[in-house]
Formats: structure tokens, sequence, C-alpha cells
């Protein structure tokens, strides 16, 4: 085959290649159904409703976070993340560790202290929670208690202060509720973090 005839060739089916792709699409037909508004989700940031699914209970607490309890939450989503839960699994963690210590890694507090009770869940040696060290270490005290949460059957669909209670078995069990919306906003900012 000469090259002139060739290169004929060559450009007539580059053309065909370069009309088809630039045809398809163009000549493609739009139908009107096509064009309705799509709902846009966010893929870094979880969703408030499967945060909340029970929505809130009672009127709602928030509190300015320092440094610490900041660094608090966000070892508490990394544990959980550690223990294959959802995110659902952290605003029940991170809203009873608000109750129980404003998201405060606290060691003894003398005659303040409820009993034995330490760290960010408040949790008691004497309870077989953990030695002191380990239950004042943030990822430690929050792997033991998603260990108790995830043998609470059905934990996914209660309200979080039945979840929470049935772990922590406090003498105030409503009161991990005033803190839902804060724990939901604080997984929602830290989670993909």
């Amino acid at each position: 085959m000469n090259t002139i005839l060739r290169k004929s060739m060559l450009s007539i089916a580059g053309m065909a290649f370069v009309g088809g792709v630039f045809a398809g699409p163009v000549a493609h037909a739009v139908n009107d159904q096509d064009t309705r508004p799509v709902a846009v989700v966010q893929a870094d940031k979880p969703d408030i409703a499967a945060l909340i699914p029970h929505g809130t209970q009672g009127t709602q607490s928030h509190i300015d976070l320092n440094d610490e309890q900041t660094a608090n939450v966000k070892a508490i989503i990394a544990a959980t993340k550690k223990a294959g839960l959802p995110e659902r699994a952290a605003v029940i963690s991170i809203a009873t560790s608000l109750q129980e210590s404003k998201l405060e890694n606290l060691g003894h507090l003398g005659d303040m202290n409820d009993h034995d009770s330490l760290g960010l869940f408040q949790q008691r040696p004497s309870s077989g929670w953990g030695t002191p060290e380990q239950i004042t270490d943030p990822d430690y005290s929050t792997t033991a208690f998603l260990k108790g949460l995830k043998q609470v059957d059905g934990w996914q669909d209660m309200p979080l202060t039945v979840a929470a209670q049935t772990v922590q078995v406090s003498a105030y069990p409503d009161a991990y509720a005033q803190w839902e919306q804060q724990a939901a906003d604080l997984v929602a900012q830290y989670w993909n973090s």
C-alpha cells in the first residue's frame, strides 16, 4: 500500500473515532427527567440523621473544648474506628464521656472522687474495668467502653441514654441525653480528620 493511501485511511479512521466520541454525547437526547436536581451529599462528613437516629431528648448542653478535650474526642473516634464500629458508637462514647468527665481524663480526685472512678468514662478498677493506669489511657478506656457497648443487644437501635446506661450503670441514666447533639457535632467534625 502506498504511503499516501495509508495516511489517508488512518486519517479517515481517526476522524471517525474523534467524530464518534464527540458526536455521541452531543447527539444524545436530553430527557426532561434527567434535569431534576440531584441531592449532593458531602462524602467527608457523616450523616447527622445517622448520628442521632432518635432525635435529641430534652434540653441539650454544650461546653467549649480545650486542646486536651479535643485530643480526647479524637482518641475516642480513633478507638471507635479501630474497633470497627460506626460513627453512632462514637456519638454514644463521646456523649458518655461528656457526662462522666466533660472529656477530661480525670485521675483520683480525693474527697470529690466517686468511689474509685477514673478517666474519661469514670470507670472503676474495683468494678473490673482495668487498672488505674489502663483506665486513664484514653485508647484503653474507650476500647473498654466499646467492648461493653458491643455486648448490649441492639445498641445500634437504642436511644443514646439506654445504650450508655446499659454499659455505665449510672445513678443518673437520663443525664447522657443532654450531650447527644454536641457529641454528634464532634463526630461529624472529626470523624474524617
